[in-house]
């Protein structure tokens, strides 16, 4: 038993000897040095490799996850700037609450207060005319002298055809007197005596009809004096000296000798929207203006108007009245007639670029909750650069400029306020 321990002690010794023989070879084959590197335990031990492998693999993980996470941000930054672009900017305003002005300016168009032309009432020749255009004459100036050679001859035969019938119904009167001086006698009988009082009557009624003829001649012949009817200015002479002369206007219209214009109180007439024809009165004030002399303001007044719309033009025919003593008028001048008209409550005005016209209707671009909302509106007052709006607005809503012809409900945009409220 002894002996067979002892042998197996010899082999492990041997065994021993042949593991630790290399060893020593190696060592003797590697140089020595001086002072050895270090050895980390834990790094060269199993669980320290696979810690270091561990950290490795979770920070190349984290790097692939925080490369995908800028990427994702990156795409996600274009994809909003990419919509924000795609979203329209539109400048935007608030309308200006009431009206832009207290009144209501339209064109007018001035005429005389009275106009007249003058033509002859008698056929002749002209003799002389005393006025020119221009002129003022006065009611009962001579105008112009008209020769009535036919006139005057046959007023000459008429006069003397009166005093025939006048000798004749003397003789008449003179017989039946005679008659019936002789009736009462019983020297003629009742029918003669009948007889000669109705000749003396006829005679009478002759006697009348030719004194009516010579008036009328009288009359006629008056007129060869042409005389101004009413005070005024000659603004038309369509005749000379020598000139054959038509009664009347001719047989081939028309043909005044002179015409003339009453100038010291004018007439303008306007034509208001009729929209605003409730707010206009008789016995109104209004203000006359005219672009050939901006500064000068005239007084008028209302005195009438037609008291009903124009079917086509959907407007009240409205006269004012204008003293125009001073002469500062002119008939036929184009002026504009201010109204002062009572404020609208509930009005607003917006610029004219904010305004579309659709089919539908007049309509207006209006932004809230960042989308677009065409709103109906009813226009007020024009101001020409500006609208009145009556309904369809309030002060507090965002109002399209320079909207486009694509613009819908629905759309979404990015209002910009003007830098001016209520103006382009």
């Amino acid at each position: 038993m002894s002996s067979s321990t002892e042998i197996i002690d010899g082999k492990k010794d041997m065994t021993t000897q042949e593991q630790e023989a290399p060893t020593t070879k190696a060592a003797a084959a590697v140089p020595t040095h001086p002072h050895p590197a270090p050895v980390d335990p834990e790094v060269e031990s199993p669980g320290g490799l696979r810690m270091v492998g561990i950290i490795v693999a979770v920070g190349l993980i984290a790097g692939i996850l925080y490369g995908l996470h800028l990427r994702s941000a990156s795409g996600n930054r274009l994809t909003s700037v990419t919509e924000q672009a795609a979203i329209l900017s539109v400048s935007v305003v608030h309308p200006a609450t009431g009206s832009q002005a207290g009144d209501l300016a339209l064109p007018g168009n001035v005429v005389a207060f009275t106009d007249t032309p003058i033509y002859s009432r008698t056929n002749g020749y002209l003799k002389n005319w005393y006025f020119d255009i221009g002129s003022h004459v006065h009611k009962g100036d001579l105008l112009a002298v008209v020769e009535t050679p036919e006139v005057d001859q046959q007023l000459n035969q008429s006069r003397a055809e009166l005093e025939r019938m006048q000798a004749n119904a003397d003789l008449a009167g003179v017989t039946s007197n005679r008659w019936q001086a002789l009736l009462a006698k019983h020297a003629v009988s009742q029918q003669e005596a009948d007889q000669t009082r109705s000749n003396f009557i006829a005679a009478q009624a002759a006697v009348d009809a030719s004194k009516a003829n010579v008036a009328r001649l009288e009359q006629l012949q008056s007129y060869e004096r042409i005389i101004a009817p009413f005070d005024g200015v000659i603004t038309a002479r369509n005749t000379d000296i020598g000139d054959l002369i038509d009664a009347g206007s001719g047989s081939n219209g028309p043909r005044e000798l002179f015409h003339l214009d009453a100038v010291r109180q004018l007439r303008v007439f306007v034509s208001i929207p009729e929209v605003d024809s409730d707010s206009i009165h008789d016995g109104d004030q209004a203000t006359v203006t005219q672009d050939a002399n901006p500064n000068l303001k005239i007084p008028g007044t209302i005195v009438r108007n037609s008291n009903a719309i124009n079917q086509s033009t959907r407007t009240l025919n409205v006269e004012v009245d204008v003293d125009n003593a001073k002469g500062v008028l002119r008939p036929g001048a184009y002026v504009f007639v201010h109204f002062h008209l009572p404020p609208i409550g509930n009005s607003v005005t917006i610029p004219s670029n904010t305004l579309l016209f659709r089919a539908e209707g007049l309509r207006v671009g209006v932004v809230r909750d960042g989308r677009v909302q065409l709103v109906p509106v009813t226009i007020g007052q024009d101001f020409g650069n500006a609208v009145e709006i009556t309904s369809g607005l309030t002060a507090a809503d965002q109002v399209i400029l320079d909207p486009s012809d694509s613009l819908a409900s629905g759309m979404q945009v990015h209002p910009q306020l003007a830098a001016a409220r209520g103006q382009s």
